[in-house]
């Protein structure tokens, strides 16, 4: 038995985006390569998405969102996680987003951004190669 430690990872549907077929999927393919996996549902607020982080004590969270409200709302989410002092958890996202939004989310501190055609391997891939456990 190895004693390294599996990966906890927040999936998390932020404003009113009430299509979450994605984010199932990404959750189910994340349990499915062996990471604990914790989806928050439909019409989170940042600050239920960072204390739910915070109280699953988890490495990453990924935002699924399609509503266009990707520029204020990853930042907000990653706002309410500094203020919870968990500014060390991983914020990866996926949905439908410009590449100049994607640019500007990287500079803003998101680590990685999904659009669609990425396959489940690839993220699961990603996360392997790219989040540390906290």
């Amino acid at each position: 038995m190895s004693d390294e430690k599996v990966l906890r990872i927040l999936v998390a549907k932020a404003g009113l985006d009430g299509h979450d077929r994605g984010a199932k999927i990404i959750a189910r393919a994340l349990r499915d390569a062996g990471f604990e996996v914790i989806y928050t549902g439909l019409h989170q607020t940042p600050e239920m998405i960072a204390e739910a982080a915070v109280q699953e004590d988890v490495d990453a969270v990924g935002l699924s969102i399609l509503s266009g409200a990707h520029l204020t709302l990853f930042p907000a989410v990653m706002k309410a996680l500094r203020a919870r002092g968990a500014d060390d958890v991983a914020v990866f996202g996926g949905g439908i987003v410009p590449q100049d939004d994607i640019t500007t989310l990287k500079q803003a501190g998101v680590r990685e951004i999904f659009t669609p055609g990425a396959s489940t391997q690839d993220i699961t891939t990603w996360i392997r190669e790219n989040v540390q456990p906290r």
